[in-house]
């Protein structure tokens, strides 16, 4: 009894102390825990004994790779956020000038982020969309500057030389993109349930989409 009460002590230091070897995924794993966490209930609700207790470690564990949480959040913005939604913007730089090719360009470049990265919408809606939000300065000064003010311009271009409708909006076409994106995306659970609509995708959601944008709701 003795030699397995010594056995046990010896285990819990060490999960408690430097991490081993075989511990090398752990990281990982905590910020995968924590971006799920912070989507389902917000960075502010969120703690890090839960955020450790998803990913199968301990408290201490946390605390040794990233301090406290506003050091997590920030490993979280660099390390999982920017490389979601940076090459957004070179993705669209790409596409031209033809207004088409641009709507076509984000609907299927959000597509693509969100099917990589599922938690992205809710924590949007969350931390971005919603006034006090936590990323709302990191999405206009690190994720996505100028992107919007740079698609209007293009569409406003377009609108110009008679390519794009003239009862448009530039700056609202991009808010509209963005509204037939991620919140579809973000509410999927719930309509999804409405319907009783559980077979349909990201890639259904795409297509009806670009068909929404690209031949309105008529019939021709």
């Amino acid at each position: 009894m003795a030699i397995s009460s010594k056995r046990k002590e010896r285990s819990r230091s060490r999960r408690a102390g430097r991490p081993r070897g075989d511990d090398h995924d752990l990281r990982a794993r905590l910020l995968d825990a924590a971006i799920a966490r912070f989507a389902r209930t917000g960075i502010d609700a969120t703690s890090l004994r839960s955020i450790a207790s998803d990913a199968d470690a301990t408290p201490a564990m946390l605390h040794y790779y990233f301090g406290d949480k506003d050091q997590l959040t920030q490993a979280l913005i660099h390390e999982r956020l920017l490389p979601a939604v940076v090459p957004l913007r070179a993705h669209l730089e790409q596409a031209g000038d033809d207004p088409a090719v641009l709507v076509a360009g984000f609907v299927s470049g959000i597509g693509e982020i969100v099917a990589r990265h599922p938690w992205l919408p809710s924590l949007w809606v969350r931390e971005v969309l919603c006034e006090g939000g936590a990323l709302r300065d990191v999405l206009f000064n690190q994720a996505i500057p100028q992107l919007p003010q740079m698609l209007a311009q293009r569409f406003a271009t377009a609108q110009a030389s008679g390519k794009l409708n003239a009862g448009l909006d530039p700056r609202l076409l991009v808010v509209s993109l963005v509204g037939l994106t991620l919140f579809p995306a973000a509410g999927a659970p719930i309509w999804r349930r409405v319907f009783a609509a559980e077979h349909l995708g990201a890639d259904d959601l795409l297509k009806h989409t670009l068909a929404l944008l690209s031949q309105g709701v008529g019939t021709g």
